[in-house]
């Protein structure tokens, strides 16, 4: 979820409602990105700001001890009874404050991670057989092996709210960081908001897009697109990207400024704007 370059190409933005972006200059821009899923509720979900204000105005900012870290256990204990787990039970929660004491507790628990923290995620590709951690997406289908730590994707919106490790042992794995009991109830409110978005957030149906898939080097996971294999092979240049990602954003859509993370469809489109999301999915790259 960080930044990248091509974010410099995007106008300033004042305002993000739901899945919309609305620009400096008066232009509205379809949220496909959605910060690489953390916004997959919409930037402005309600349960969440209430919980923030109410959290907040008790001044429980500070990384100290609090009950909320149980809450949170007993919200991720139901989210993953029943979320693709292969119907895995006693699973261990961890939580850390950044990418690099994640990246450290994986290593001293015995996981493979890549030199550029990549995990596999199953919303662009099949599952790698190595031993790597996997994301998590909600709404997707994909069956996980029981065995390999997850990495879910929770929509809260905002940067270095929480890293989250969901592991089939505890064994090896260093202890949980001390969170701030305002992420925590944010997390909390955000894993039950999950929970009651099942199905309906999953089974949106664009019924001009799956049409327009059929003839587009574009590919559908649930709500998740991804370039198939010959647009990737057309595609290794960053420079060709950078050409897809201009073409949408004149378009009105925002797509991920990398590569590696894929399209996220938004709960809510227009008529018109699924009509021209389908026309930019079936342009080839190569007529950009």
């Amino acid at each position: 979820m960080h930044n990248k370059p091509l974010l410099r190409l995007v106008p300033p933005i004042l305002r993000a409602r739901d899945f919309r972006l609305y620009t400096q200059n008066g232009r509205r821009l379809v949220d496909l990105w959605q910060y690489g899923g953390a916004a997959i509720l919409g930037h402005t979900p309600a349960g969440l700001l209430r919980t923030l204000k109410n959290t907040a105005e008790r001044g429980l900012f500070a990384p100290l001890p609090h009950p909320q870290e149980k809450r949170l256990i007993k919200a991720l204990s139901s989210l993953f009874a029943g979320a693709g787990t292969g119907g895995t039970t006693g699973l261990t929660f961890r939580f850390y404050r950044s990418d690099t004491a994640l990246r450290h507790a994986l290593i001293a628990g015995g996981c493979s991670v890549p030199e550029d923290a990549s995990f596999s995620d199953p919303a662009l590709s099949p599952l790698s057989p190595a031993p790597t951690p996997i994301l998590w997406r909600p709404f997707l289908d994909t069956p996980l092996p029981p065995d390999r730590p997850l990495i879910p994707v929770l929509p809260l919106p905002w940067p270095d709210a929480l890293r989250v490790l969901v592991l089939p042992s505890a064994a090896a794995f260093s202890p949980s960081e001390i969170i701030s009991p305002l992420t925590l109830a944010a997390a909390t409110r955000s894993v039950y908001d999950l929970i009651a978005a099942t199905p309906a957030r999953g089974r949106v149906r664009y019924p001009r897009i799956e049409e327009a898939l059929t003839k587009s080097v574009w590919q559908r996971r649930g709500i998740y697109l991804y370039c198939g294999a010959s647009m990737v092979d057309e595609t290794a240049d960053e420079y060709v990207y950078a050409e897809i990602f201009k073409h949408f954003l004149e378009q009105g859509f925002l797509i991920p400024p990398a590569q590696d993370q894929p399209l996220i469809l938004p709960g809510v489109l227009s008529a018109g704007e699924e009509a021209k999301l389908a026309e930019c999915i079936t342009v080839p790259p190569g007529e950009l």
